[in-house]
């Protein structure tokens, strides 16, 4: 085949591509530009699309002897990822960028371009699986627990899934340092990116306040109702944020409190104790299917941050298609539910498909209803049996 190896700059990007050339395949380097002004150093393990990081990419590519180019990918990364994450905020809900990222830029822009030049598929180093199932390929988690990424890989469809490669996802992060470094690449001890890429010194608050300005609000306690407290923005909040809450806890009876609910419309920010925030029943939209749509209630495990616990779950589909809609019932409540984030489902090792959480509370319950207990009318069948493989 002929691929398209991402190449970030980084050493995971770095083995992948060598792994696919070793593979037999004819690949060729491209480094995404997704800064407009890239800044000419990174600032150690912070942010990324650095001049440095497209040098060392080249200089990887050199060594594997296969060509190299930067793609400028600034304009639709400022417009699907950055200009949503903005706009996600000053909304009251809290996005994932690197999902956005995942589905619009690397696996939707690089692979469309990919393929109009005539490329085959698209090889990156996310840490997950491919297996070949019985209704095509499917995407799995990674045998690296610590470093899996199907997480935020829970946004491509089966189309797209079709015409990529994970080199990495049967080796450990050591394995990969180990293996870098044997084959000579500079990269082999490089820092990992972490945080948001695109802002580099991990101040979100500050830089959402640049482009959407001081906006004063009440910050208002769930419990009393009453006012105790100010802020400069609802944006900068989310749910289930403890700290920078600029509150004096001796004034509310000593507990801790964190954010319960952020009301754009209204600007303001409420706060509660630890029993206020739990949530068991989560809707979501903007369904996303890893492999054929499914209908029905099926039992998943469930998750809603990148490196979060999976947590056994009934999934409900309601309605198909653009217009469907999930309604997923936790086995256990789960804290920091927000608006905006992605709710990931899985069954075994295999990703289901994901939604964007739209609302996160308590489900009303049956006092003689087992929680967890699957319900009677549940349709497992529906759901495309699977292949899994062990993590």
């Amino acid at each position: 085949m002929r691929v398209v190896a991402a190449m970030s700059g980084g050493v995971d990007s770095a083995v992948a591509a060598s792994r696919m050339i070793e593979a037999g395949h004819e690949v060729v380097g491209v480094h995404l530009a997704l800064a407009k002004n890239a800044k000419t150093l990174r600032e150690g393990a912070r942010g990324c699309c650095t001049i440095e990081d497209a040098g060392d990419a080249r200089r990887v590519a050199d060594r594997l002897g296969i060509p190299f180019y930067v793609w400028d990918m600034a304009t639709p990364f400022a417009r699907d990822v950055v200009e949503d994450f903005v706009a996600e905020y000053q909304a009251g809900r809290t996005p994932n960028p690197c999902l956005r990222c995942n589905e619009k830029i690397k696996f939707a822009a690089l692979l469309d371009k990919a393929l109009a030049l005539g490329f085959d598929a698209v090889a990156t180093g996310h840490y997950a699986q491919i297996v070949e199932g019985p209704h095509g390929r499917e995407l799995h988690r990674a045998v690296d627990m610590a470093k899996d990424q199907s997480y935020v890989l829970g946004v491509l469809d089966e189309e797209q899934l079709a015409r990529a490669f994970f080199p990495l996802g049967d080796t450990t992060k050591p394995q990969i340092r180990e293996e870098a470094a044997e084959r000579g690449f500079a990269v082999a001890k490089k820092p990992d990116s972490h945080d948001i890429c695109f802002i580099s010194d991990g101040d979100t608050r500050g830089w959402l306040t640049q482009r959407l300005g001081e906006q004063e609000g009440e910050i208002v306690d769930e419990g009393s109702g009453e006012v105790v407290g100010g802020h400069h923005g609802a944006y900068g909040f989310t749910v289930g944020q403890r700290r920078g809450l600029g509150l004096d806890r001796s004034d509310l009876d000593g507990q801790p409190r964190y954010v319960t609910r952020v009301e754009a419309e209204t600007n303001r920010v409420f706060i509660g104790t630890a029993d206020l925030l739990g949530a068991d029943e989560i809707e979501a939209d903007h369904v996303r299917w890893c492999g054929p749509a499914a209908s029905g209630r099926h039992r998943l495990g469930a998750q809603i941050r990148a490196h979060g616990e999976e947590i056994p779950a009934t999934a409900e589909v309601r309605g198909e298609g653009s217009d469907a809609r999930l309604v997923v019932r936790l086995d256990s409540a789960v804290r920091g539910a927000a608006p905006g984030q992605s709710i990931v489902l899985y069954d075994g090792t295999r990703v289901v498909g994901s939604g964007t959480i739209a609302r996160a509370g308590r489900a009303a319950r049956a006092p003689s209803a087992p929680v967890g207990g699957k319900p009677a009318d549940e349709s497992p069948a529906r759901l495309p049996p699977t292949r899994r493989t062990s993590a």
